[in-house]
């Protein structure tokens, strides 16, 4: 029987159970050697704390470039990728869902436009 699926804690995707992780598979915490080299930083909680404070403001549900936005107004589309990634880790805590089309997907495969909502 195989292990459950982890999280990875850099970028919040799934980490899949795999034979050649099998003797160290308790320790494994990050999916790739890209998210091995990075640690999470004051920037990735700065974004956390800007998705949940406006999902507390807003009705319904927001994009992950306004919490980009609001973390660094003129230069937000570097950090596009890293508010997706704060995302994830939120839906890994069970914090927020992310859907498209107004459908919930799994975060680990979603590609395109995203929505985020309180779970």
């Amino acid at each position: 029987m195989t292990p459950e699926p982890k999280t990875c804690r850099i970028c919040g995707r799934r980490i899949e159970w795999r034979r050649s992780l099998d003797a160290d598979w308790d320790n494994v915490s990050r999916c790739s050697a890209a998210c091995r080299k990075r640690r999470l930083g004051r920037l990735d909680q700065e974004l956390e704390e800007s998705i949940l404070a406006l999902l507390a403001k807003a009705s319904g549900t927001i994009c992950p470039s306004e919490a980009a936005r609001a973390v660094r107004p003129d230069d937000w589309r570097p950090l596009m990728e890293r508010a997706r990634e704060a995302a994830r880790r939120l839906v890994a805590r069970g914090e927020l869902q992310i859907t498209q089309k107004g459908r919930v997907v799994d975060p680990s495969t979603a590609k395109g436009p995203i929505r985020l909502r309180r779970a």
